[in-house]
């Protein structure tokens, strides 16, 4: 078996990458979540060079042509893509004639990994749940979990945003490949604009490269919540001053504003439904 990742190297989450690695020794097909830009092309690619001498490995993407995606997966997994008539002539196999002989010639040393598991089509998902069954492993990754069929079986694993250092560490990579020399304060200066996004990352350099200057993609907010409830319950004391004083014009303001300062501190607790850069 290939060698994990260093650490440090690329952006791979390593914790991540052993809890992957550990589930599928342990037979189980896997989900990989994580932010589109955060490493999931690298982390499928680190994937695949572990296992690939343990086990049968193929990598593919679906790019719109069926055919192309299972002849990609056939020819890693040594599985022919051709067939010769009794005439001598050899033609390729169709769509369907690749599925079933992909199917029938794989087996619980199988893996097969997919990198941009939202691109799956409902056929090829039924044919990958028919392969699961039989025991082949299987890893998807993607920005968030598509919740249906084959994904609410697999195992789920979310990557952790790389650490400031990492982020760092790609800029000032992404700025010698474009031969620039910047400074570490300059590399301060521009760390903001990329978040903890090694995509983002790359992109602030390259736009420092061209002399662009745009607003920040990655804005990290003040919430005012607090300020606004602390503010109306300040106008909660007007109702302590309106029953002290008899005063029922104060003592109904002040009672207006207490129960506003409740309602909206607990309409400050609802989320929404969290959303992945990239979904």
């Amino acid at each position: 078996m290939a060698q994990s990742p260093e650490p440090g190297a690329g952006c791979i989450d390593l914790a991540s990458f052993e809890k992957a690695s550990a589930a599928i020794e342990s037979g189980h097909s896997v989900l990989v979540l994580g932010e589109a830009g955060s490493g999931l092309d690298e982390f499928a690619i680190a994937l695949y060079d572990h296992f690939a001498g343990a086990c049968h490995c193929a990598i593919a993407t679906y790019k719109g042509s069926g055919k192309k995606f299972f002849e990609a997966i056939a020819e890693q997994l040594d599985i022919p893509t051709e067939v010769t008539d009794d005439n001598g002539k050899t033609k390729a196999l169709t769509m369907d004639a690749l599925k079933e002989e992909i199917a029938q010639n794989v087996n619980e040393d199988t893996l097969l990994i997919f990198p941009e598991a939202k691109r799956l089509t409902t056929g090829i998902r039924y044919w990958l749940e028919d392969l699961i069954e039989a025991g082949v492993k299987v890893v998807c990754l993607a920005a968030a979990n598509p919740g249906r069929d084959i994904f609410l079986g697999m195992l789920e694993i979310e990557l952790e945003l790389p650490s400031d250092r990492t982020i760092r560490e790609v800029m000032e990579s992404e700025a010698v490949r474009q031969g620039m020399a910047l400074s570490q304060s300059r590399l301060a200066e521009l760390q903001p604009l990329a978040g903890r996004n090694p995509m983002l990352a790359k992109k602030v350099i390259q736009r420092e490269r061209l002399g662009i200057r745009q607003d920040v993609q990655h804005t990290q907010y003040v919430v005012i919540m607090p300020v606004l409830v602390a503010a109306l319950f300040a106008f909660a004391v007007v109702r302590f001053v309106g029953l002290g004083t008899n005063n029922k014009s104060l003592y109904i303001t002040g009672g207006v504003a207490l129960v506003a300062a409740m309602a909206l501190k607990q309409l400050g607790q609802v989320r929404g439904a969290r959303k992945r850069l990239g979904q």
